[in-house]
């Protein structure tokens, strides 16, 4: 079983979803992050999702955006992010799952990323832009390794198309709540709960929602319904606006603790 198994068994097990809180790596430093991460499980994030920085991430709206031309700048690559998953593993138990695009992961070579990503401790990746048809090569890689590949549900998916990417999901489905790119939104999308119906019909994997989700309330709705919820633009928001700032890990785990209240188990 793997470590994103085992954590969605046991959270199911007391009644509980998830948080998957997201961080630019890199940004404002890969030092910084390391010390967010850590306080990020401390304060109740159950999964942490690392962003690696890439110069062209189509999925991604402004906010992350940002961060993540701050951490190229900063000299952050893939082989920094991988080193930094090793020196978190000696604190954090939680899973950590890496988002990033097709072009880093080929031009570090399928066997080596996988290989790699394993041996520091990776969980698992998510490749925004690597459709389930043409990710036979990464997930035969990936699996030789223990590795799980999570892949992506749109609202526009049809019945057949959430098999097809059910099917190939490892560790969960990431069901992506709304049309566009990520970035905070006023409201939940109203067609979440007939989206993740849907899903629960082809699948028993843990599903977990992202984009648009940044406030306690919304994350509270949307974990009355799936089995984890993802915020992402607005941690890194958060970490943009306190950079610079003494307080910066304290205010960022404040957040994160508000995130994850809502998602804990009744009476725990």
């Amino acid at each position: 079983m793997s470590r994103l198994d085992a954590t969605f068994a046991r959270l199911r097990a007391r009644g509980e979803r998830a948080l998957v809180a997201y961080f630019t790596a890199g940004d404002p430093s890969l030092d910084a992050t390391g010390r967010l991460v850590v306080e990020a499980e401390r304060r109740g994030a159950d999964v942490v999702e690392l962003g690696v920085p890439f110069s062209d991430p189509v999925a991604d709206g402004p906010v992350i955006q940002r961060a993540a031309q701050r951490a190229l700048a900063g000299g952050t690559s893939m082989i920094r992010v991988f080193e930094l998953v090793k020196s978190l593993r000696a604190d954090v138990r939680a899973p950590i799952v890496l988002l990033t695009y097709y072009n880093p992961v080929i031009q570090f070579g399928l066997p080596a990323f996988a290989e790699t990503a394993a041996k520091v401790g990776v969980d698992g990746v998510i490749v925004a832009d690597l459709p389930p048809e043409e990710a036979a090569p990464l997930a035969a890689e990936a699996g030789r390794v223990g590795l799980d590949v999570v892949h992506l549900v749109a609202p526009t998916s049809t019945r057949d198309r959430l098999r097809v990417i059910a099917r190939a999901s490892r560790g969960f489905v990431y069901l992506v709540s709304l049309t566009g790119v990520t970035g905070e939104r006023a409201e939940v999308s109203q067609g979440i709960a007939e989206q993740i119906r849907a899903l629960r019909l082809v699948t028993t994997k843990p599903i977990c929602v992202g984009f648009g989700i940044g406030r306690p309330e919304q994350v509270a709705a949307i974990g009355n319904l799936a089995d984890g919820v993802i915020v992402g633009s607005a941690i890194v928001r958060m970490v943009e606006e306190h950079a610079t700032s003494p307080a910066l890990v304290s205010t960022v785990g404040d957040f994160i603790a508000a995130l994850k209240a809502p998602l804990r188990a009744p009476g725990s």
